[in-house]
């Protein structure tokens, strides 16, 4: 069980942003390891089309949240209200309480709003009138963001960052996929996506936790982090919790390719999407645009340097 179904899922994906399988491959990896997808890039790239294939490709329920400058917490997590007639208070759950939740430009809104999440995407729960609520289960945020040098966007603070297992970019098609784009000639109907319920879901995660890693490898994913808080250019490197991520997508990618077993290429392939946005580098280093190339060059550069087990 698993291969066909994941294939299915990444197929289908493909009818909707053409030419990007990686970062398809790398959507459902997150999905699988039970973590938090962020995805930054220019506006008009297919971040908002990747999240509703995704969730219209999973038969799971599904909110979109559009983020705003005058977005409040209580419009993400619900409000309790007084019912006169019956003389009680009763919550009345917001958007959040969902399967796949799309935060649509999530740097739009104030870090009040953004902090709203934190308990979620960490706890599956959030806190209300002095209760906690589990929240449905799975639970997967799928969050896009516009490079920070545009108008009218706040940064993500360090601790929401490190609650996403991965951030991908995306990037401009090549041109032969573009121009089936521009001209409309691929799939733009949600509603006819192919369908995984979530108990399969919940299956192949399962599965996805069981693969296996090796002593040997889970040494070079340390030795990764350890690495980052050594490096001169970086004033904080990758915790353990960065650690588990790297871990934990490590195996759900092998998984994805169909293997039962991750290969220290797999840590490779995935350090920089899990580990760049977690590190804090010295003001010296960060890249005029975003600062992220310049955490992705650094990773690159460590692991040029470790020696990868055999």
């Amino acid at each position: 069980m698993g291969s066909t179904q994941i294939t299915k899922l990444i197929d289908n994906l493909g009818g909707f942003l053409l030419g990007k399988r990686r970062e398809l491959e790398y959507a459902v990896t997150c999905l699988l390891a039970r973590g938090h997808l962020l995805i930054e890039d220019v506006p008009g790239v297919g971040k908002t089309t990747l999240a509703k294939a995704l969730a219209n490709s999973v038969k799971v329920g599904f909110h979109r949240v559009q983020f705003t400058s005058d977005l409040l917490p209580s419009d993400l997590i619900g409000v309790t209200v007084f019912h006169q007639q019956r003389g009680e208070f009763e919550f009345q759950p917001g958007p959040i309480f969902t399967n796949v939740l799309l935060a649509d430009e999530i740097n739009r809104a104030n870090p009040k709003t953004q902090s709203a999440l934190l308990e979620a995407m960490h706890d599956a729960q959030i806190s209300h009138d002095g209760r906690t609520t589990p929240l449905p289960v799975p639970f997967f945020v799928i969050a896009t963001q516009n490079s920070k040098d545009h108008h009218g966007t706040f940064p993500l603070p360090e601790s929401q960052l490190d609650r996403f297992l991965m951030k991908i970019h995306l990037g401009y098609p090549q041109p032969a996929f573009e121009k089936r784009v521009i001209s409309g000639k691929y799939r733009q109907d949600f509603g006819q996506a192919e369908a995984m319920d979530s108990e399969t879901l919940l299956q192949l995660q399962s599965l996805a936790a069981g693969v296996h890693l090796s002593d040997d490898v889970l040494e070079y994913i340390y030795q990764i982090l350890n690495a980052t808080r050594r490096h001169p250019a970086i004033l904080v490197g990758v915790s353990p919790r960065g650690g588990q991520a790297l871990y934990r997508a490590s195996q759900a990618l092998a998984f994805v390719r169909g293997r039962d077993f991750v290969i220290p290429d797999d840590v490779r392939e995935l350090a920089s999407a899990v580990c760049a946005h977690r590190l804090i580098l010295n003001p010296s280093q960060m890249n005029e645009r975003s600062g992220q190339v310049g955490a992705g060059a650094i990773i690159q550069e460590l692991l040029n340097t470790l020696v990868a087990p055999i």
